[in-house]
């Protein structure tokens, strides 16, 4: 969402979320994210739904009373009102409308492991994952290959996490498989642990090293980059021994890349000019 009416949109919508579940369990809170993200799935799946819940000819009043219609006695009160608020303001386009209706349904996940005090385990499991994918082409093949059935993709990743993460882990994996905001795969998996750690107060720095971080090296680097950023950063750390030495950092768009790799690459390239 990069529009100014969406961001609105999305802000009432959300504060309609927090109202309609400040009671619930965590637990409730999971079944209205799955519920919000099925709506998620039939926006993806029907461009002119969408574009009619978009449709700035048509009073918001109008488009709130058509989603009512298709949702009401389906879904729970929480999310038929919490997707009538989000479609009663404005868009700028159709797909604003889909990002902002994933958004609310992780909002609804996190605010689930948030209720269960398991961020930090969601955001460590988000990451340790990402790094399993990475790390093993072919299974990055089989779940980024928009050529496979989602269906498959979701048992395959059931499959891998059922009994080993938080059941918030795996369904925002499962969010991920679909692109969230229109993401890769693994894009979408570093948007997710960005945003958990964000419900959190704090922000990611992935790290990558030839070799492992002492715990003094790693409070260290956490510390200053807290510093720089000006509020809590804590590290991701990935060893590759193949970038040789030294260090790359990720904070958000912001990279510095220290590597011993880069450093070489950048004397090959000199060069060769």
């Amino acid at each position: 969402m990069t529009s100014s009416v969406s961001r609105e949109a999305y802000g009432e919508a959300s504060a309609r979320l927090a109202a309609e579940t400040a009671s619930a369990t965590a637990p409730q809170l999971v079944t209205v994210a799955d519920e919000i993200l099925s709506v998620a799935g039939l926006l993806r799946s029907d461009l002119r739904l969408r574009r009619a819940l978009t449709d700035p000819s048509r009073p918001g009043s109008d488009r709130a009373e058509l989603i009512k219609s298709l949702l009401s006695g389906k879904l729970s009160k929480a999310t038929v009102d919490t997707i009538s608020t989000l479609v009663s303001g404005r868009f700028g386009r159709p797909g604003q409308l889909l990002d902002a209706t994933e958004r609310l349904g992780v909002d609804a996940l996190l605010a689930s492991a948030d209720r269960d005090d398991k961020l930090a385990d969601v955001e460590d499991e988000l990451f340790r994952f990402g790094q399993i994918v990475a790390g093993d082409s072919g299974l990055a093949s089989a779940l980024s290959a928009a050529s496979v059935p989602l269906a498959v993709r979701v048992k395959l990743v059931q499959d891998l996490l059922t009994g080993k993460a938080h059941v918030v882990t795996g369904r925002l994996v499962e969010v991920a498989l679909t692109g969230f905001g229109g993401r890769g795969f693994e894009a979408s998996l570093s948007r997710l642990v960005e945003a958990t750690a964000a419900k959190s107060d704090h922000e990611v720095a992935y790290v990558t090293v030839a070799k492992p971080l002492t715990e003094a090296e790693e409070q260290s680097l956490a510390a200053k980059l807290s510093a720089l950023y000006g509020h809590e950063v804590t590290l991701h750390v990935d060893v590759q021994p193949a970038v040789l030495g030294g260090a790359s950092v990720r904070v958000g768009s912001d990279l510095y890349d220290g590597t011993v790799l880069r450093k070489l690459n950048a004397a090959k390239q000199a060069f060769a000019k």
